[in-house]
């Protein structure tokens, strides 16, 4: 079994626009890391290599980032313990703060790739039903005490 994730957020501003360049420029540069990193096994991509360009939702401003990684402590050390740390602690900047929650997790089958639908069908649930075996956030996971760690950092 692998972990899959998913997380969405809505940009304040067009992709393209200058208050969104120091994100836009350091996208490649993290998804460079994940593929690097130990435990990774897969991320979603569009034709530039990233996910940009892939629609979640009718809003044009919402962006996904999707991935697999062999086990929660694989994602849960690039999430907390690399570069993606320093980014993530800036996303007030280029994001809106979402009212609902923004990242899924759940478990798959080795070698499965799940699809955009698959992983926002999955975030609906966790939205309307809360954590379970379906569909989860990180405080379902029994190695949270790092997380909670590394977020008060």
């Amino acid at each position: 079994m692998n972990l899959a994730q998913l997380n969405v957020a809505r940009l304040k501003y067009p992709f393209d626009d200058p208050r969104v360049a120091d994100f836009a420029a350091n996208l490649d540069r993290v998804n460079a890391l994940a593929d690097r990193s130990d435990g990774f096994v897969w991320r979603l991509q569009d034709d530039g290599g990233n996910a940009i360009e892939i629609q979640v939702d009718a809003d044009p401003m919402m962006i996904v980032n999707m991935s697999v990684w062999r086990d929660a402590e694989s994602l849960e050390h690039f999430v907390w313990n690399t570069v993606h740390k320093q980014v993530y602690r800036r996303r007030a900047e280029w994001f809106s703060l979402m009212a609902d929650q923004h990242l899924v997790m759940w478990w798959v089958d080795d070698g499965h790739m799940p699809s955009v639908e698959e992983g926002t069908e999955r975030l609906a649930h966790l939205r309307a039903k809360g954590d379970s075996d379906f569909a989860f956030g990180w405080s379902h996971l029994p190695q949270v005490k790092l997380w909670q760690q590394a977020r008060c950092a």
